[in-house]
């Protein structure tokens, strides 16, 4: 058995693939989700159990997993867990809410001796990413690494995707490399999480808030834009008609990014044609959201699919069976164990 593991916002997804190798397609996945928040309330011995028993597998039966962390920063390999210090991340410090349940579930599962290697994430240190994008110190966690290659191995080698959920991250493949991410802290905002503007640029300045809460509340559920009310909107939408607003937002940011990626998708050899459209997470899988993104990219209906938020853990997955047969290069990114 082979495990993905996906750290993200809203919860720690996982995702079992049977040892059958497969060089295309995706075989059947057992998958389950534990809340951060109920993570970090267990034991390490606990998490251990429930995932065993969710996944129907035992420890012992593992053959290798596939951990993400944060950022994934502190690295640019895959490497084994045990070889990566600092969990793989420069600082504890940065971007996004701290629960606790993401690092009880790392340590957990790296010290119950389980065959396990760390996927790094996508940022300035990531050796084939255009040397344009390595402008920004971080383009993409390492999650969105599982999402790509759960692409890749259902047939896709130039694609563009967009994870749109507690933040918006936007990433582009061409032949089969990561060559462009685009974090939620530098371009579309998602539901909690955003890029930082002028006015939070002097709330920040002023010492209202630190650098972290601004962006932490700068998504479109958050932002006081919402129907004006100060401090954002953080129980949900509130008044008639800002559901759609939401959506509408979401969507022409997101569809902003996906055209920016295809320009450098151009420029490395790869017309919007030959480039297929995906969407994945919480409020990218939604249909509503798709039809109003693929209006603004003026593509036919149909143009643009849809992935399930278990993408990620699945492609993991899939990273840990091809690298536990012999694949020492994932999308670019070199394995080194």
């Amino acid at each position: 058995m082979f495990v993905g593991v996906d750290h993200g916002t809203s919860g720690i997804r996982f995702a079992g693939l049977k040892k059958e190798r497969r060089k295309r397609g995706v075989g059947e996945a057992e998958v389950c989700e534990l809340s951060r928040e109920r993570a970090a309330e267990l034991s390490g011995e606990e998490i251990l159990s429930e995932v065993e028993g969710e996944l129907k597998i035992e420890r012992d039966g593992i053959n290798l997993l596939a951990l993400t962390y944060s950022m994934g920063d502190g690295f640019s390999k895959i490497k084994s867990v045990e070889k990566v210090p600092n969990r793989g991340v420069r600082s504890g410090e940065g971007a996004g809410a701290r629960v606790g349940g993401g690092t009880k579930v790392f340590d957990a599962l790296k010290d119950a001796g389980v065959p396990a290697i760390l996927i790094p994430g996508i940022h300035a240190g990531s050796e084939k990413l255009d040397r344009r994008m390595k402008f920004f110190s971080h383009g993409a966690s390492p999650e969105k690494v599982g999402v790509a290659y759960h692409l890749y191995k259902k047939g896709f080698e130039n694609f563009i995707f967009s994870d749109i959920s507690s933040n918006t991250v936007t990433v582009a493949v061409a032949s089969g490399v990561v060559v462009g991410a685009v974090d939620a802290c530098l371009g579309a905002p998602g539901l909690f999480q955003g890029p930082l503007d002028l006015q939070l640029l002097r709330e920040i300045e002023s010492g209202r808030v630190s650098a972290n809460e601004a962006f932490s509340n700068a998504g479109v559920l958050r932002k006081r834009w919402v129907g004006g009310v100060r401090g954002g909107v953080r129980g949900g939408v509130r008044k008639e008609g800002e559901e759609e607003l939401v959506l509408d937002a979401l969507a022409l940011f997101a569809a902003m990014e996906i055209s920016a990626m295809q320009v450098l998708m151009r420029d490395c050899g790869v017309g919007v044609e030959a480039s297929r459209v995906f969407l994945t997470g919480s409020v990218g899988e939604k249909e509503e959201v798709k039809r109003r993104i693929e209006r603004l990219l003026d593509s036919g209906d149909g143009e643009t699919e849809t992935l399930t938020r278990w993408s990620a853990a699945v492609g993991c997955a899939e990273i840990a069976k091809d690298v536990f047969y012999g694949e020492r290069e994932i999308l670019g990114i070199e394995v080194e164990l």
